[in-house]
């Protein structure tokens, strides 16, 4: 299966191959449209007995499916039209605007390796102006990552065994290894530095910095804007009862145990020991939370729920569950609203009892 895989990307890397995937992108295939436009059913099969009859079927298959990883790539990639991709490798690689935010902390690094490079996706940013060594365990991603790179004009490749990355810092020094954003903090050897990166509110991936690069801390960083939070000893957070906003971390800033520094920033307390959620009696305004008005407060209580949230003139709710058992799409469908507000519906605890909060994103009218 993997041999098969490999020769039908080889095969698109021939001349028919790469004139097949030029006509794609220059045709209107489904994908290419714009949103609400109306593409006929029968476009595919059209379209794939046209190319069938000047190109071999399975290379018309293999260019068909390279061209839709193509244009979903486009949201990750501001040159996926040009570079190859499998699903996989697709779902797995950092966006451009992610590989940059890493490839700064390499300013002073004249080589650099690229551990589990998949695609490529970050050795084409890396290598822009440095030489970089990409590793991955398989052979198809290795090969296609070149061909990323020769897109590019850059890189270079091996194929080391995954365990051998910890013990490459010994060898060269700045080493970072990108990870799932589940990554154990014990995983990561002492002096090293463990960062959770975030795009907006949604949590991406984990990097592992070698102490050549590291100040042997834990760090939440939030793109496109770079904001980063970096936890540190300090007095313990208060935890009381909610006050007028509640504020909800980045979940990068959960991940790098960084609450309660965001806490201490902002004159915030916790409304619950074992709760990421903060409070405080007035606005406030940071780039590692989402800030919410609270308008009701109360014990948890799903029977009197519904009669509650139509007193607040609550017509749609966005809920929000931490700490608290229940099944958010069967209460979604017990509620039956119709006020004219959307809320956001937290389902928590408060000094270790079933609570609800009933609040207005700040943000909104």
């Amino acid at each position: 299966m993997a041999e098969a895989s490999a020769e039908r990307f080889e095969a698109l890397l021939t001349s028919p191959g790469r004139e097949l995937l030029d006509q794609l992108a220059a045709a209107a295939v489904p994908g290419d449209a714009v949103p609400g436009d109306a593409v006929p059913a029968d476009t595919p099969l059209r379209l794939g007995t046209a190319l069938r009859a000047r190109y071999p079927a399975d290379l018309v298959v293999a260019a068909l499916a390279q061209h839709e990883l193509r244009l979903q790539a486009r949201a990750k990639f501001s040159r996926a039209m040009e570079m190859f991709f499998t699903r996989p490798g697709l779902e797995q690689a950092s966006s451009e605007v992610v590989a940059r935010h890493r490839s700064g902390r390499y300013d002073t690094a004249g080589q650099v390796a690229d551990l589990c490079c998949g695609i490529g996706g970050d050795l084409v940013t890396l290598a822009e102006d440095r030489r970089v060594l990409a590793v991955d365990h398989d052979p198809l991603h290795l090969r296609i990552a070149r061909a990323n790179a020769e897109v590019c004009g850059v890189g270079g490749r091996s194929e080391p065994p995954l365990e051998w990355c910890l013990g490459l810092a010994a060898k060269v020094g700045a080493v970072g290894i990108k990870a799932a954003p589940g990554l154990p903090h014990q995983t990561v050897p002492p002096g090293w530095e463990l960062e959770f990166i975030a795009i907006g509110r949604a949590l991406k991936e984990a990097v592992a910095w070698s102490p050549a690069l590291a100040a042997g801390v834990t760090r939440a960083t939030i793109l496109p804007q770079g904001h980063t939070l970096v936890p540190g000893p300090g007095p313990p957070v208060q935890v009381r009862m909610p006050g007028e906003y509640l504020l909800d971390p980045n979940p990068a800033v959960t991940r790098a145990s960084g609450v309660q520094e965001l806490a201490r920033r902002l004159g915030a307390w916790k409304i619950d020991d074992q709760i990421a959620f903060l409070s405080a009696d007035v606005p406030l305004r940071t780039p590692f939370g989402r800030v919410l008005r609270v308008i009701d407060s109360a014990p948890w209580n799903q029977k009197q729920l519904p009669a509650r949230l139509r007193g607040l003139d609550v017509g749609a709710v966005d809920i929000r569950r931490r700490g608290l058992a229940g099944d958010v799409d069967q209460l979604h469908g017990r509620l039956r609203l119709s006020g004219s507000r959307r809320a956001t519906l937290v389902m928590t605890r408060v000094l270790d009892r079933p609570w609800g909060l009933v609040c207005l994103d700040v943000e909104r009218p």
